[in-house]
């Protein structure tokens, strides 16, 4: 549970699934542009502080619980479901 990557056969160090990484940045990135625009445009803050507080929450449970449980990630794995894994090592993401 605790544990930064999954064990592949045939890597030597954990690793993670580079694809469902980047899936989950674009969906956190989508929901950023929408809560920010929507404060800019209508003058409505409160989605803006919405997102920071799952922000936090979605990274704080990346770094310091296990990636595959972040809510953004676990997202990002079923949109690229169908696709072939890229796997990078865990270790250079956890320090990224």
């Amino acid at each position: 549970m605790f544990e930064f990557g999954e064990r592949i056969e045939g890597f030597p160090v954990r690793v993670l699934n580079e694809r469902a990484i980047r899936a989950g940045a674009g969906i956190v990135f989508l929901f950023a542009i929408v809560s920010l625009m929507n404060a800019w445009l209508a003058d409505n803050f409160q989605p803006t502080r919405i997102f920071v507080v799952a922000f936090l929450v979605d990274f704080t449970i990346r770094i310091f619980i296990n990636p595959r449980c972040a809510p953004s990630l676990v997202l990002g794995q079923w949109l690229v479901r169908r696709q072939q894994p890229e796997y990078v090592g865990a270790p250079q993401k956890r320090f990224a």
